[in-house]
C-alpha cells in the first residue's frame, strides 16, 4: 500500500478547455477514498491521470512520495478495475487472472499461489475453469477485482465498477469490496456517481463539481456539515431540503413560513446578501420531543410515498415544498394541515451567491 498526493493537478484539452482546475489531495497509506459527483464533474479524468492513462496538464501526482507524471501506467505499480470488466472472453477465469503476471515473467509457482489466494478471498475458487460468458455480472466483476489483487499493487483504482449491476448485486458487491479493503488494508481510490456507494464505502470522500473539489472529508462530516450547497444537495437520499429564504432579526422567512433560527447561525449568516435555508428530511419531526426544543411550523400534506420501512411525505410550507422522512404508518390525504417540528441543531444556511455554508 502507498500514499498518493495530488498537487495543483490540472487538465485541459487543446490548451483551452479546462476540465480539472488545480486539485490538491492527500491520500494516506491504506485509506479508502471515493471520488463522487455528477456526470462530467471530472472524477474519472482525475482517476485516469493518477493511473497514467491520461496526461497531466499541470501540477504533480506523487505515489509514495515519488513524482510519476511522466511514468507510463505499467511503472506506477497500480491496478485498475474498470466499469466494463475488460475480461478476455476466450480465456478461463484462472487465465484471465494470471495473464498479467505471465507478462511480467512471474514464476509459475507464485502465479498459482496468488491466483488461488485471490480466488478464495473472492469466493470464486470453485469456478476457475469457466469462461466469462458462463458468469453473472457480479461474478465477472469479482474476476476483474481478482485480476487486480494478484498484481499486489501499491494502489487499487476502481472506475465505477458496479454501474452495470442491478440494485441487489450492487448492494452485495459494495459489501464485498468493503470486506476486501478490511482484509487487504490496501490503498483504494474509487470513482462513482452514486452517493450511496460513496457514503457506505469511503474513509473519506472527495465531492467534485465541474473539475473542482467542493469538500474532502469523512462521510459523517460531509453529511452532517456540508461545506457548500452543492454538497448538501448531492448527498442523502432524499437529499437535503434547500429553499431560498430571507433572514431578519434572528428569524427566517421561507416562502411565507416564518420561524426562529439559532442565534449562532444567524450571527454567521447575517453578513451574506442572500440565503438558502437547508434541513435534512430526517430532521423534520411530526411531534414535539421532550429532549429538544423543536421549532413548530404549520404545513399541509402534498403527497405521500410509502416505502415499507418509512414514508416520504412532501409538505407545503408557505410557497415551498419540503420532504420529511416519516414513520411507516403515517397516512394523511393531500391538503391535510399538519404541524412540523424542525430541529434547530440541524438547520443550515448557505450564501445564495457563492453556495458556501455559513
Amino acid at each position: 500500500m502507498a500514499s498518493v498526493q495530488l498537487r495543483q493537478v490540472k487538465k485541459s484539452y487543446d490548451g483551452k478547455h479546462n476540465v480539472i482546475h488545480g486539485i490538491d489531495l492527500e491520500i494516506g497509506h491504506g485509506e479508502f477514498v471515493v471520488f463522487v459527483g455528477p456526470s462530467g464533474c471530472g472524477k474519472s479524468t482525475l482517476l485516469r491521470m493518477i493511473s497514467g492513462l491520461e496526461s497531466i496538464s499541470g501540477g504533480d501526482v506523487l505515489i509514495d512520495g515519488v513524482r510519476v507524471n511522466e511514468q507510463p501506467p505499467r511503472h506506477r505499480d497500480i491496478a485498475m478495475v474498470f466499469q466494463d470488466y475488460a475480461l478476455y472472453p476466450h480465456k478461463s477465469l484462472y487465465d484471465n487472472m494470471a495473464f498479467g503476471l505471465r507478462l511480467r515473467k512471474v514464476p509459475q509457482d507464485q502465479i498459482e499461489q496468488r491466483v488461488m489466494d485471490a480466488a478464495r478471498l473472492l469466493r470464486i475458487d470453485h469456478m476457475l475453469t469457466r469462461k466469462p460468458a458462463a458468469l453473472s455480472g457480479g461474478q465477472r466483476q469479482r474476476v476483474a477485482i481478482g485480476r487486480a489483487i494478484v498484481r499486489q499493487p501499491k494502489v487499487f483504482l476502481f472506475d465505477e465498477p458496479l454501474s452495470n449491476l442491478d440494485a441487489q448485486l450492487r448492494g452485495e458487491m459494495r459489501s464485498e469490496i468493503k470486506k476486501l479493503h478490511q482484509r487487504l488494508g490496501a490503498t483504494i481510490i474509487y470513482v462513482t456517481h452514486d452517493q450511496v456507494e460513496a457514503m457506505t464505502l469511503a474513509d473519506r470522500i472527495v465531492v467534485l463539481s465541474a473539475g473542482n473539489t467542493m469538500q474532502y472529508a469523512s462521510p459523517e462530516e460531509i453529511y452532517n456539515r456540508p461545506a457548500a450547497q452543492f454538497v448538501a444537495g448531492f448527498t442523502g437520499s432524499p437529499p437535503m431540503n434547500l429553499v431560498p429564504c430571507t433572514l431578519e432579526a434572528g428569524r427566517v422567512d421561507v416562502g411565507g413560513a416564518v420561524f426562529a433560527v439559532p442565534a449562532g447561525l444567524y450571527a454567521r449568516a447575517a453578513a451574506a446578501s442572500g440565503h438558502i435555508f437547508g434541513i435534512r428530511p430526517e430532521s423534520i419531526a411530526l411531534a414535539q420531543r421532550s429532549d429538544a426544543a423543536l421549532v413548530a411550523v404549520p404545513a399541509r400534506v402534498v403527497i405521500s410515498e410509502p416505502l415499507g420501512a418509512e414514508t416520504l411525505v412532501t409538505f407545503a410550507l408557505g410557497q415551498t415544498e419540503w420532504i420529511a422522512r416519516c414513520p411507516a404508518g403515517f397516512k394523511a390525504p393531500p391538503g391535510t394541515s399538519h404541524t412540523l417540528y424542525l430541529d434547530p441543531a440541524a438547520m443550515h444556511l448557505f450564501d445564495r451567491a457563492t453556495g458556501v455554508a455559513l
